[in-house]
């Protein structure tokens, strides 16, 4: 039974229809495919024109056939309610919404028609497919963090059921915790290990200080895709050889789509199906591939909610050899993440942040823009700027989660800012440690 699709469709997401056009998109021929992106540029940015109230206002001489007229959009402008931002037509009801990870420093809730999202899904079920990976069979080791409230923990441990994963935590990075992992992986045949990339290379470093090859403990073991943190050349070459299997590096945005994925060619291969990619400069000017810049990303099928010449907030090059049909990512630069080292001595992934910051975030776009910063063991600073001071009670709710999510006795101070400093590609660093 694939209980994945089946649980896609019972939300509303029609992944047969989305497989379907996702193989047609990519049957067109090369004349067929640039006519079919002119055309989706084109039609993304009319639509937004003539339903979309926000956009209409922030693109006032914006003119669907002329692209350079696009403004560009970043994360500030969506910092609003989200009911401000939608689409005619659409409401809670018939959209998929859902908050993206500040780990940029600038969180937002977002939304996306069914339709997109389905495409979404699709694309993701394409690229996994690469490596033998079949979302209703394969079994999935998964390193991601959890919520720890009642509600939300069973609601992600039934969807690991529905997606045939198994979860580990990134909130616990000790040996003793890698010792039951390796225990899990020894009585579980596993398909390939997901997650985020720091925990993983943590696991890897257990395994190498004992001299363990994952493959032999677990033989079932086909491949590890890493995603949502840089994956350094030195810590690939560590997870291949501690893995015994493939890695590959996956690029994403929860609010856009899959970004870019290893093909099996060792090729970053980034997604021109549902996405329209350009690297920009600092005067939004297209650049040669080659040149680093500004990733910008539009997406061509939410119509609910416009991501059109969306700058994502991190820097990029694209391969010379890059095409409109196949363009390569030749460079990220960012989306990393420190490990948190506590009192205990334990520790725990930087994108454990991912879900304190949760805590932050609401619908009326208060905080702007944030950074946690790790300044003695037990000492945190959470770095905000906001229209209106945090009240007690949210620095509290704050407080909670993160010793909810850490480990009691640490201390948690707030410092509201004007401006926060940016590092030289312009991207927030969302957690540092100062920790040695």
């Amino acid at each position: 039974m694939q209980l994945f699709d089946l649980s896609l469709k019972l939300n509303g997401f029609d992944i047969d229809k989305a497989k379907r056009a996702l193989s047609d998109i990519q049957a067109l021929s090369d004349l067929e495919f640039t006519e079919y992106v002119a055309n989706k540029k084109r039609d993304i940015v009319a639509f937004h024109l003539e339903h979309n109230d926000f956009y209409k206002g922030f693109a006032k001489n914006a003119n669907a056939n002329d692209w350079q007229s696009i403004p560009v959009m970043t994360k500030r402008h969506l910092q609003q309610p989200l009911e401000n931002r939608l689409s005619t037509g659409f409401h809670k009801k018939n959209i998929y919404i859902n908050k993206t990870s500040g780990s940029s420093g600038d969180p937002f809730i977002f939304a996306k028609d069914k339709w997109s999202h389905a495409l979404t899904w699709a694309e993701i079920i394409n690229r996994f497919s690469w490596y033998g990976i079949d979302f209703n069979a394969s079994k999935q080791a998964r390193f991601y963090g959890i919520p720890l409230d009642k509600k939300g923990y069973y609601k992600e441990r039934f969807k690991d059921w529905l997606s045939s994963r198994y979860r580990f935590s990134v909130f616990d990075l000790s040996d003793a915790a890698f010792s039951r992992a390796l225990k899990i992986f020894n009585s579980k045949k596993f398909d390939y290990i997901n997650g985020y990339t720091s925990p993983i290379v943590q696991f890897a470093k257990y395994l190498q200080r004992n001299n363990i090859v994952l493959s032999t403990v677990c033989p079932s073991l086909k491949v590890a895709i890493v995603t949502s943190e840089m994956l350094f050349d030195d810590d690939k070459a560590l997870l291949e050889a501690q893995f015994g299997v493939p890695v590959v590096n996956e690029y994403g945005a929860s609010e856009l789509d899959l970004i870019a994925f290893q093909n099996p060619s060792d090729e970053w291969q980034m997604n021109s199906e549902t996405l329209y990619i350009e690297i920009l400069d600092d005067k939004d000017q297209v650049l040669p591939y080659g040149e680093e810049g500004r990733i910008v990303i539009t997406s061509l099928y939410n119509k609910a909610h416009p991501f059109i010449r969306y700058d994502i907030g991190d820097i990029g090059v694209l391969d010379e050899q890059s095409t409109l049909r196949k363009p390569i990512l030749k460079k990220l630069i960012g989306r990393t993440n420190d490990i948190a080292i506590l009192p205990s001595g334990k520790t725990a992934a930087g994108l454990t942040f991912y879900y304190i910051t949760k805590s932050v975030i609401e619908n009326d776009g208060n905080v702007s823009e944030f950074i946690i910063e790790q300044t003695a063991l037990d000492q945190f600073v959470v770095k905000f700027v906001s229209r209106e001071p945090l009240s007690d009670e949210q620095k509290t709710k704050i407080s909670k989660a993160m010793e909810q999510y850490l480990e009691p006795g640490i201390f948690i101070s707030f410092e509201r800012v004007d401006v926060l400093d940016r590092s030289k590609s312009g991207k927030l660093k969302q957690f540092t440690s100062y920790v040695s």
